[in-house]
Parts: structure tokens; C-alpha cells; sequence
């Protein structure tokens, strides 16, 4: 029988190790102290599924190893650079092209099929879609180590890397667990400029601007907005600062690859997309989950960080927008391109009754 790392290598996945599912680990533990600490924020399926996600055997009892995929998204350039082009957004690496969850879940149940049918065990197979704790399977298998911005690390391929699990009832031999290799490095920890990291393997996901451009629906809270720069959806500082990167490899999948609107799209477009625009342009990618009030309210905060007075017109143009978190980000935006012009219109806006509540929040201090 052919071993299932050697089907996951012939289906394209770049890493496959196996580890045990059925052993105690210190993940579960750590999981939840970050529930307990209020770190997961708005994220209540963290709690609601607290129980199951402490381990693999608490999701599916007849679990015993756990087949550890991974795929490298390794960008082009240093996601880093695209940070000092004020007037275009920064997305994400791993939103610039097409959603892995699909690629990997495809490939994942091709695998799984032939596993199963192979061995007569049974399976199961998750894409960060399910409560399974997938880095923490991955260092357990030997991937990489959860570094201590709290991703996963790899010496072969640095910090770019998609994960996907197969869970089966087979007993089958585990590989060599990963080591930490951060030493006393801290670049990911001192390069977050929003200070999301309590400290050294913490997340507070609440000061995390990925959880804030993605998660998060309401307002941005202000003392954060500054800090988010030009960053619309996601964030890579503390993965693309990592030394560990020199060994890194671009990603070969084509579907992998950033798309060449996607890489530092103008600002001055993405403001002005509609919904069926949104949804056209972001056909087939993650980004198209946050819906487009989301969207437009975090290009609008990058617009406020541009310091470009020529954005005036396209800002005002969303102060009647229809919803109303994108009408209090053109407030915001508004009050950092052109003061004078904020102070003219607060009064309508900052009080209008459709927008109780939610302009108040946005209003310049």
C-alpha cells in the first residue's frame, strides 16, 4: 500500500508528515488561556467550539494520526515593500489570487479517496474550516515550529505555507516533531506596529490588523487606524520579517500566484467599487468573504494614511454611501486629507440620525 505522505507529494502538496492524533498535548491548554484572556475578540466560535477544538480526539474520538499537508505560497517580491506605495493598497500574500481553502480541500478529498479505498480506514480531512488546531499538528508532524509571532516557521520554505490536515483511524508512523529555531530573535515581535503580542508566542488578535481588516465589523477603533497604513485586507509584517525567509521559494501553483491587479492595486479604483463590482473583481477569493462595506471601509482608512489631498472628491463621493461603516470611514478619511473641510461638515454628518452610533464612533479626536 502506497503511503500517504508519498500520494500527497504525487498530488502536489509541497510538505506531508504524520503525527499522532490520540496523545495529550499543551495546545489544548494554550487555547484556552486565549479564550479566558478575551485575545480571540469578536471571534465567538472560538468559545462555542472551545471543547472540540482542544483536541483532534475531542472532534472525532476514533482519530490516531493526523497526515499534515502543505502547500508554498512564497511571494514574488518582499511583501514589506509594497507598504511605502501610499497611494495603493497592500492585500495580503495569501489573498492575492485564488482561495486555497478550495485548491487544498480539492486535492485533500482526491488523497483522502484514494487513501481510504487503498487501506480500508477510515478519514476525514479539514482546511481551516472545521475547530482543529492545524499548527500545532504541523509541529507536532514535523512541518515547521509555531514561531513566536505564534504562525508556523519552516526552515525549508520560511513562513509561507498552507496547511491542511487528514485525520484517519490508522495507526500510522509518526515523523520527528520540529524544533524551535527562534533563538533569541524577535523581529516578528518588534516589527507589528500595533503591538499585537502580549508577548513571545502570544496573540491578543484584538490589536492584530489582520483580524481587524477581516474580522472585525464594526468601526476600526482609532488608536489603531494610523498604524494600519495602507493595509486593506490582512497583514504579513511579522511573517515576511522573518530571517528564516532567505530559504524560501516562490510559489510554483499557479492558481498560488498573485495576480498582477492584485498586487498593489490604486486605491483611488478600489473606493469606488460597487457590490457587484466587489463581487467581480473577487470572484474565487478570500477577500470576497468580508463583503464590500468591509472592503471599501478599510481602502477608506488607507486613504485617510495617504496623506494625498487628491483622494478629497472620491472620499466625499462615499460620505453618502449605503452603508454605514463606510460612511463613517470617509468621515475619518475626510478629517485627515482636509480638515477644513471636516469641520464644515461634521455637523451634518457626525449627528445625522440614520448614523447614530456609528459616525459618532469615527469621529476624529
Amino acid at each position: 500500500m502506497t503511503d500517504p505522505r508519498q500520494l500527497a507529494l504525487d498530488l502536489g502538496f509541497d510538505v506531508a508528515r504524520v503525527c499522532r492524533a490520540d496523545e495529550a498535548w499543551a495546545a489544548g491548554e494554550r487555547l484556552e488561556e486565549f479564550v479566558a484572556a478575551g485575545h480571540h475578540g469578536t471571534m465567538a466560535w472560538f468559545e462555542d467550539t472551545l471543547e472540540r477544538r482542544k483536541a483532534p480526539t475531542a472532534m472525532w474520538p476514533e482519530a490516531k494520526s493526523a497526515l499534515v499537508v502543505a502547500m508554498n505560497y512564497g511571494p514574488e517580491t518582499d511583501p514589506l515593500e509594497d507598504l511605502k506605495a501610499k497611494s495603493r493598497a497592500n492585500i495580503s500574500v495569501y489573498a492575492r489570487n485564488r482561495d486555497y481553502h478550495d485548491l487544498m480541500k480539492k486535492r485533500l478529498k482526491a488523497l483522502a479517496r484514494r487513501y481510504a479505498e487503498e487501506s480500508g480506514h477510515q478519514v476525514k480531512v479539514f482546511v481551516d474550516t472545521a475547530p482543529l488546531m492545524e499548527k500545532p499538528l504541523a509541529a507536532k508532524a514535523g512541518v515547521g515550529w509555531q514561531g513566536k509571532h505564534t504562525n508556523l516557521v519552516s526552515r525549508a520554505h520560511g513562513s509561507w505555507l498552507f496547511l491542511g490536515v487528514m485525520l484517519t483511524n490508522a495507526a500510522l508512523e509518526p515523523d520527528t516533531p520540529e524544533t524551535d529555531h527562534c533563538g533569541s530573535c524577535r523581529a516578528c515581535l518588534d516589527i507589528c506596529p500595533t503591538d499585537a503580542f502580549p508577548a513571545p508566542y502570544q496573540l491578543d488578535a484584538r490589536r492584530c490588523i489582520s483580524y481587524l481588516t477581516i474580522e472585525h465589523a464594526g468601526p476600526i477603533p482609532r488608536e489603531f487606524r494610523a498604524a494600519m497604513g495602507n493595509r486593506i485586507y490582512g497583514c504579513d509584517d511579522c511573517l515576511a520579517v522573518c530571517p528564516w525567509n532567505k530559504f524560501a521559494a516562490e510559489a510554483s501553483e499557479a492558481q498560488l500566484v498573485a495576480r498582477e491587479d492584485l498586487k498593489s492595486p490604486a486605491l483611488a479604483d478600489l473606493v469606488e467599487l460597487d457590490d457587484a463590482a466587489f463581487r467581480a473583481l473577487f470572484s474565487g477569493s478570500p477577500i470576497k468573504r468580508i463583503k464590500r462595506g468591509r472592503f471599501v471601509r478599510n481602502v477608506l482608512i488607507a486613504i485617510g494614511n495617504s496623506g494625498a489631498p487628491s483622494f478629497v472628491s472620491k472620499v466625499e463621493a462615499r460620505l453618502e454611501d449605503e452603508a454605514p461603516v463606510v460612511r463613517g470611514a470617509a468621515v475619518w478619511a475626510l478629517s485627515r486629507l482636509d480638515p477644513d473641510r471636516f469641520a464644515c461638515l461634521k455637523p451634518v454628518y457626525g449627528t445625522a440620525e440614520s448614523d447614530a452610533g456609528v459616525l459618532a464612533e469615527w469621529q476624529a479626536g
